[in-house]
């Protein structure tokens, strides 16, 4: 399994000479299966990249595109216009959200509708399916994929990814409960070989924005230990935070939980070797 991160901005993308070495994109990854499975984690501006590679890779073959949405707040899906896949007729693309397949077309044909955009989502030439994430679990190719709902306000879940005994955990948009761990979150993410974690705010920051359904770096280490992971992957970084702030984090992180990590656009993580 391999894992590429093409977005790991939260809220709005960014950019500037201090924000360069995580990148400015909102929210998006791509895992790819051992058999050359493709699956997408969101569709924040990052997306409008991988589309444009994905497009030069397949040529005028069918390409087959399965996408799981956490949740439909704007900067996890404000890429999806830009997606070239979109547009092309040999494109098949299978969107899996937690919400019934009828409200996930609504709420994607939203962003393409009105004078909010000059094409509308139904009308773009892909071939379009909408499945409900199962909650007992679902398979997609070699990847089995299972969900677990997440504290934000609207609602978001965390995406368990496995295959052949490695595990990836997208796990951001979340914030712990006012007292404890989210424990239910905890037994998700038990063993995971990757947990990647929201770190918009640090703690002092959290003291203040508490109920805006978002976490900490403290609050990541916290779960990677009760959960047993081996890595923990900070993401969703403020808009706020530059490049110096992330790096800071992650070191003040690392004295909680020695594997820990930064995410950042074009990581890409062999997970086999793990």
């Amino acid at each position: 399994m391999q894992l590429e991160f093409w977005g790991v901005r939260g809220t709005a993308p960014v950019s500037g000479r201090d924000m360069v070495r995580y990148g400015g994109h909102t929210p998006c990854a791509a895992l790819r299966s051992s058999a050359g499975d493709l699956l997408i984690v969101d569709a924040g501006t990052g997306i409008k990249r991988l589309g444009e590679r994905l497009m030069a890779e397949s040529g005028k073959a069918t390409l087959e595109v399965d996408l799981l949405l956490t949740h439909f707040h704007l900067d996890h899906i404000i890429g999806l216009p830009f997606f070239a896949p979109l547009y092309a007729p040999q494109a098949v693309i299978t969107f899996f959200s937690p919400a019934a397949p009828k409200e996930t077309e609504k709420y994607l044909g939203g962003l393409q509708m009105g004078r909010y955009f000059p094409v509308a989502f139904k009308e773009t030439a892909s071939q379009k399916k909408f499945l409900k994430a199962d909650e007992a679990g679902f398979s997609v190719g070699k990847f089995r994929i299972s969900h677990c709902p997440l504290n934000h306000p609207q609602g978001s879940v965390a995406y368990r990814v496995e295959e052949g005994g490695q595990s990836v955990i997208f796990a951001t948009d979340t914030e712990r409960p006012e007292q404890g761990l989210d424990e239910r979150l905890a037994s998700f993410i038990r063993g995971a070989t990757y947990f990647i974690y929201d770190a918009t705010f640090t703690p002092q920051e959290y003291r203040v924005r508490q109920g805006w359904g978002h976490s900490s770096w403290l609050d990541g280490t916290k779960l990677a230990r009760a959960g047993g992971v081996k890595n923990l992957v900070l993401s969703h970084f403020n808009p706020d935070h530059n490049d110096s702030r992330v790096a800071g984090m992650v070191r003040l992180a690392r004295k909680e939980f020695r594997r820990t990590f930064a995410a950042r656009e074009g990581w890409t993580v062999r997970i086999e070797d793990e």
